[in-house]
């Protein structure tokens, strides 16, 4: 079974790369207003993760640049994940509020919907 999920990521990869879609041209104040909004938006993910891949196109697609943080290979997030979020479950949206309260959003749907309502 590891060695199918290994191939079938390695291919969902490629294209995903090969199919990067372009991202939105804004004015570079506006792109760095938008870029200091997203700096409290953290996204726990696989690297190979189909729902992973899904939230991290409509990023592309939406030119936001969120941190991504890899919870299979980082103990460090795979455990904050776990202990602040509850569930070891990718994707995850960390929003960080204005007094630093964080509210965890799983669901690549949801997250979509979300980043579409502050930054579409």
């Amino acid at each position: 079974m590891f060695i199918i999920r290994k191939i079938l990521g390695s291919i969902i990869l490629f294209f995903s790369w090969v199919f990067t879609p372009k991202g939105v041209d804004r004015e570079s104040e506006a792109q760095a207003e938008i870029n200091k909004q997203t700096e409290k938006l953290k996204l726990y993910q696989f690297q190979a993760c189909p729902f992973c891949i899904k939230v991290r196109r409509a990023m592309k697609r939406m030119s936001l640049n969120i941190e991504t943080r890899d919870a299979m290979n980082n103990a460090e997030y795979r455990d904050e994940l776990g202990r602040d979020g509850g569930a070891i479950k990718v994707p995850c949206l960390r929003i960080e509020d204005d007094k630093g309260k964080y509210t965890w959003m799983y669901e690549s749907s949801d997250i979509i919907q979300y980043l579409q309502s502050q930054f579409g």
